[in-house]
């Protein structure tokens, strides 16, 4: 592309990037309104806990655990094709590996190029430019393939737990039970597909074309390292672009270091004044009732984390997943630290979102320090089937990187062993 090219498409990403966010808002409703719906009145039917009735959603949301169409045939054609898989163990550099095996005239070829084309571009760490997409990090995803293709483990069935917390519904309210969780199981598959096909996807392509300009801008020597380019915005982008003298390469690195020494615990929780408490739903009619219920519901099994007291070698948080396991804790920051990942990990980090699903697969549990049983990481625990415990608090800052921990998804407990 000439320069001008380059700026066009640059908006064009950008254009494409903020309709992709508002798609992704603008299906929230969808997505908390109905589990929370449901919550509110299993809750009162049965008495049951939260991480058991939300256990009931586990295998509504199959994008969560990394399914798709075209992953799906990726898996396929690697099962049927010995040889195929075996080339994947090759002792070479991930990324041209993988390059490599995309352009083979197989059935595997088409498939693997069918995949990458899907997922590569998705960022793996949140809605921000300034992290990976998947092929950026061809070694984890490259480990993430062969995870999902030697798994032989069945999918969830679930129709005996669903079966037992029916049982303690009243007679006169199993019929709504059944609806609302059918509903329930719609709403809770929107949380992830929001971002999936949305502004992950959207971000990392956004990605793709500003560091496509970085490195075009990096090599005539006006910055000091293509990726710094992501710290401008879409108007200094273009202009830099265009030949502007500012934001200068020494501007946009010392954003790179702003960037890389705070955090979003840094934040204040609110801006202005305290916020005010929300109305009285109970005065609101019937339905908004209803409505105003489900969502403060949703609302707060999302972000609200654990108040329990920690021990010396007992970290409390939220149940999220149930199961007990035992793995190597793995503080992960952001995209840096993906690499470092192995197979039965136990994922400790601040909080997850929907483009950490490519990761899953080589985790045997979730820690995290913020969010409740309906935040992203609590859902991606119960669709892989790995113990879970959320709303921790300081997870991140009381387990050390690198011990042994059992994690009880059930109890919400992490316990360091060594």
């Amino acid at each position: 592309m000439s320069d001008g090219e380059l700026v066009a498409y640059l908006r064009r990403c950008h254009a494409h990037h903020s309709a992709m966010i508002r798609q992704h808002m603008g299906f929230t409703g969808t997505a908390l309104i109905p589990p929370g719906d449901f919550l509110v009145h299993a809750r009162e039917w049965t008495g049951l806990p939260t991480v058991q009735l939300l256990g009931l959603m586990r295998g509504a949301s199959r994008i969560s655990g990394g399914d798709s169409p075209q992953h799906a045939g990726l898996v396929a054609a690697y099962r049927a094709d010995a040889a195929a898989r075996a080339a994947l163990d090759a002792d070479e550099d991930p990324g041209a590996l993988l390059e490599r095996l995309r352009r083979e005239p197989t059935a595997t070829g088409q498939a693997l190029n069918d995949y990458l084309d899907f997922a590569g571009y998705r960022l793996l760490d949140g809605f921000d430019i300034s992290g990976r997409y998947a092929l950026e990090m061809p070694d984890v995803l490259l480990r993430s393939i062969k995870t999902a293709i030697d798994d032989t483990s069945e999918a969830a069935n679930i129709d005996a737990e669903i079966a037992e917390v029916r049982a303690h519904v009243p007679a006169e309210h199993q019929e709504e039970y059944d609806a609302l969780l059918a509903e329930a199981r719609i709403g809770y598959a929107v949380r992830d597909e929001r971002g999936v096909y949305s502004d992950i996807w959207a971000s990392g392509l956004m990605r793709r074309a500003a560091m496509a300009a970085g490195r075009r801008l990096a090599a005539s020597g006006r910055l000091h390292d293509a990726e710094h380019f992501v710290f401008a915005d879409i108007n200094e982008m273009c202009a830099i672009v265009e030949g502007a003298a500012t934001p200068t390469a020494d501007e946009l690195a010392a954003r790179l270091g702003y960037h890389e020494t705070c955090t979003a615990k840094d934040a204040p929780l609110h801006l202005g004044d305290p916020p005010t408490p929300p109305p009285d739903p109970s005065q609101l009619p019937p339905p908004m009732h209803r409505v105003m219920a489900a969502t403060g519901v949703a609302v707060g099994e999302m972000f609200a984390g654990s108040e329990e007291a920690h021990e010396d070698t007992v970290i409390r948080g939220l149940p999220a997943s149930a199961g007990v396991c035992e793995g190597i804790a793995r503080r992960v920051g952001g995209p840096a630290d993906f690499d470092r990942i192995q197979q039965g990990d136990v994922l400790l980090t601040e909080a997850t979102t929907e483009a950490f699903n490519i990761l899953l697969p080589l985790l045997s549990a979730i820690v995290t320090d913020s969010g409740g049983a309906l935040s992203h990481a609590a859902i991606v625990a119960r669709e892989y089937g790995i113990p879970g415990v959320v709303g921790t608090r300081d997870a991140t800052v009381q387990i050390a990187d690198g011990v042994r921990v059992r994690v009880d998804g059930g109890a919400g407990e992490v316990t360091v062993l060594e």
